[in-house]
C-alpha cells in the first residue's frame, strides 16, 4: 500500500550509488532521532525506495514520512507504514 503523501513522482536523480547513499543516510538519521526504535526499514527495490514498518501512533507516522520526504526528495518512494492499534478492545476475548 503506497501513501500518496510520502510518494515522490519521477525517476531517481543520479546513479544507483547516490540512491543507496541517500537511503543509508536516511537509516542513520532515523536511528539517531526519536524514531530509532521503531524498526522501520528502507530499501531500494526496482528503482524505487520502499519504506516499511510499524509505528505506535499516527503522529509518529507523520514524523517518519516528513523525514523520509526530506531525505529522499526527488526519488520515487513507496511507504507501507502501519500504525499499531493501542486502544482497548471493544469486547471481551473468547477463549
Amino acid at each position: 500500500m503506497s501513501d500518496p503523501a510520502a510518494s515522490r513522482a519521477g525517476a531517481g536523480t543520479g546513479t544507483g550509488e547516490n540512491v543507496e547513499y541517500r537511503v543509508a543516510h536516511l537509516r542513520d538519521r532515523l536511528a539517531a532521532e526519536e524514531l530509532g526504535e521503531l524498526g522501520v526499514r528502507a530499501e531500494v527495490r526496482a528503482g524505487a525506495v520502499v519504506v516499511t514498518g510499524t509505528v505506535p501512533s499516527a503522529q509518529c507516522r507523520d514524523t517518519l514520512l516528513r523525514v523520509v520526504g526530506e531525505e529522499l526528495a526527488g526519488l520515487t518512494v513507496h511507504s507501507d507504514i502501519v500504525v499499531a492499534e493501542t486502544a482497548r478492545p471493544d469486547r471481551a476475548e473468547e477463549l
